[in-house]
Parts: C-alpha cells; sequence; structure tokens
C-alpha cells in the first residue's frame, strides 16, 4: 500500500496542475496531498484521506493515474459522490486519465481513520470511534467521560447519538467498525 509519504519519478509543475503534453506529472505525494482537499460529502469536515477511503495512488505505465477507493461499506450512499469528487479534483488540477479502483476486501475499518481526521472530527463535535469498544472516550464539547447513548442510530449509518450527562449536549459519535 502506498501513501502519502510515497512518490513516483516526475516532476511537478510551480502551478500544482498538470501542464503541456511533455509528460510531465505530479508525483504520488503530491497527488496524496489534493486527494487531503477532497471532503468526505457526508462529514465534511474531514478528507477522503483523513477517512483512510484512499488506499493507493499510483501511476500506470501507460500514464493513466490510479487511484484506489475503499468504501467506508459496501452500502454507503456516498460512494458514488466520493469517486465523482476525487475524479472531478484530480481533473481540475489537470490529470485527465484518471481510473478509479474499488477495492472491498480488507473491508474499510475505523482504525484507517487518521489522527488529523479523529481530531478534526472532535473540534467538529463528533466524538471519534474509540477503538477499544463502542462507547466514546468522551464529550467532544466538555471532554467528560459521563456520556449516554440516546440511539444507536444518528444523522448517518455510521454515526449514533450521544449525549453528555455533564454539559447535557448532544453529540454523534462515530461508530467502530
Amino acid at each position: 500500500m502506498s501513501g502519502p509519504s510515497s512518490s513516483s519519478t516526475g516532476t511537478v509543475p510551480d502551478t500544482g496542475t498538470v501542464t503541456g503534453t511533455d509528460n510531465t506529472r505530479p508525483d504520488t505525494a503530491t497527488i496524496w496531498a489534493w486527494l487531503d482537499d477532497v471532503p468526505d460529502p457526508e462529514i465534511p469536515v474531514i478528507s477522503v484521506v483523513d477517512l483512510g477511503i484512499v488506499r493507493d495512488v499510483s501511476w500506470t505505465e501507460d500514464e493513466r493515474l490510479l487511484v484506489t477507493l475503499t468504501p467506508t461499506y459496501s452500502g454507503c450512499p456516498a460512494t458514488a459522490v466520493i469517486a465523482l469528487d476525487v475524479e472531478t479534483a484530480l481533473k481540475q488540477r489537470g490529470v485527465e486519465a484518471v481510473e478509479l479502483r474499488t477495492q472491498l476486501a480488507p473491508p474499510w475499518t475505523t482504525d484507517w481513520l487518521n489522527d488529523k481526521g479523529r481530531d478534526r472530527l472532535r473540534a467538529y463535535g463528533i466524538a471519534p470511534p474509540n477503538p477499544q469498544g463502542g462507547v466514546p472516550d468522551a464529550c467532544p464539547h466538555c471532554h467528560s467521560t459521563r456520556v449516554s447513548r440516546v440511539s444507536q442510530f444518528g444523522s448517518t449509518p455510521c454515526k449514533a447519538q450521544w449525549r453528555c450527562d455533564s454539559c447535557l449536549e448532544p453529540f454523534d459519535y462515530f461508530k467502530c467498525l
């Protein structure tokens, strides 16, 4: 698996876009940075990279950019929108030959959510998933550990509704998957 620190041979024009037909192309580190600007359509405070659904970025032998995406779950209603947003973001930067590949195995897990994404969720008022279990670590508003589940179902299928017993504020909890 490649990651944001991976790179391929190539040059990055000063404008941040691919220009001309002289085989200049951005390296994969630049592509990862561009994709880090693509927001998740259901939780726009985090990017598709923060969420961990961009699994790989590579250039093929025939100069196509291959982006591998793993949906958060097979029935996720945002999957098509994410694919379109990724393709649009790359084409706006001048990458015309884009191939998107969906990879279902291994299945996405909340373990793939990066630390920056967890921090952004918390700052936005959503408790990030707790790897030790299905209970939020703390209220994202006042940081109290006194919390109660209101409903297993939240505003999206990946979230549950909770309430802080200290500040009494409701909040979403990103479910562990």
